[in-house]
């Protein structure tokens, strides 16, 4: 064991969703390493939707929770084990996780979008039985290539934001060439907000956001919308007339929004995961105006660019970072992140 090393617990506090309504912050059990594990000391995780929706409806999407699971894929922390095969960073090292493991057996998907592929895992995840435990909690034993060393200068309050700005970074990219053009946002709570930021610094000439409260408006104002508009005002929204838009609210009115503000031969990117089943949309404008329409899933390698750009402050993410707590006070976080019309990001500090 190296100097920088420490002795670990066998147990470890976690926050466990058991089932809909039904959260607890308690002491779960080490998992034991393998040789390519790293154990990373947690210092703060940033709330998730589809955590609140494990919590609230015990399934996020098609991901029905099962059994008990370990929530939390948004962290950053300090390696305190380095995996015993030599990989990964050294004990010491600060890092930010990309929590997703793709695979599968299927070759029905892109060599170079992995995201896609069948098999993927993700931390914190009910797709799968028996489910991926995700990360909430003071200690994780990780897969050393999950973990990315931050920059110098970069703090790990900062790098908590780095998987959701992941998520932003690629539905923009989704979106095409960005500079000089304009953007129509749909839906900024978190994800929302940090597309907006995204969206700045590919240089987007202007950018509008939509949202039903007021408060993620101030926080979209903040980090670089040039307009702000509610989302109940259909008229200025259609004239928006966006080159190129991204749905963020996940909700079948957002999708309306989005399609009825984008301009003819427009782009409209879906993000926000909209629940399972047939939703309703103005089909018929995507077909008179030839819109483009796309889904932006996760996220593949830009977690790596996201930490550079963190580092170098040219993507700008404070104001979304709104509350935070002790992971002892998980349930009231929860409760805090669960109101979107007075809280952002919140982070559990561990």
């Amino acid at each position: 064991m190296s100097s920088t090393e420490i002795d670990l617990p066998t147990r470890t506090l976690g926050v466990v969703a058991h089932a809909a309504g039904d959260l607890r912050v308690e002491a779960i059990p080490l998992r034991r390493p393998e040789s390519s594990d790293a154990v990373v000391e947690i210092a703060y995780g940033g709330i998730c939707g589809s955590d609140l929706h494990y919590w609230t409806h015990g399934a996020a999407g098609e991901s029905i929770l099962k059994a008990p699971m370990l929530l939390g894929h948004e962290v950053v922390g300090t390696v305190v084990r380095q995996a015993t095969d030599g990989s990964g960073p050294p004990a010491g090292t600060r890092v930010a996780v990309h929590p997703a493991t793709p695979g599968g057996d299927s070759p029905r998907y892109p060599a170079d979008r992995p995201n896609l592929s069948q098999g993927c895992t993700y931390l914190g995840s009910a797709a799968q039985f028996p489910h991926t435990d995700g990360a909430f909690t003071r200690y994780a034993v990780l897969p050393s290539r999950m973990l990315r060393p931050l920059p110098d200068d970069l703090s790990l309050r900062t790098a908590a934001v780095a998987e959701p700005a992941a998520v932003a970074w690629h539905a923009v990219a989704r979106a095409g060439e960005v500079a000089g053009r304009t953007a129509l946002v749909v839906g900024c709570g978190p994800i929302g907000a940090l597309v907006v930021s995204v969206l700045r610094r590919a240089g987007a000439r202007a950018i509008t956001a939509v949202d039903i409260h007021d408060y993620p408006l101030a926080i979209a104002g903040e980090l670089g919308a040039t307009t702000t508009l509610r989302a109940d005002d259909a008229d200025a929204i259609a004239a928006v007339d966006a080159d190129v838009v991204i749905e963020c609210s996940g909700n079948r009115y957002g999708l309306e929004s989005a399609i009825r503000g984008a301009t003819r031969g427009g782009r409209v990117v879906l993000l926000g995961l909209l629940p399972t089943g047939l939703q309703p949309a103005p089909l018929s404008l995507v077909i008179t105006r030839e819109l483009e329409v796309l889904g932006s899933f996760r996220f593949n390698d830009e977690i790596d660019a996201v930490l550079g750009a963190l580092a170098d402050g040219s993507l700008v993410v404070a104001p979304v970072i709104s509350h935070e707590f002790a992971v002892q006070d998980a349930l009231e976080a929860f409760a805090v992140a669960k109101d979107a019309a007075a809280s952002a990001k919140v982070l559990l500090a561990f």
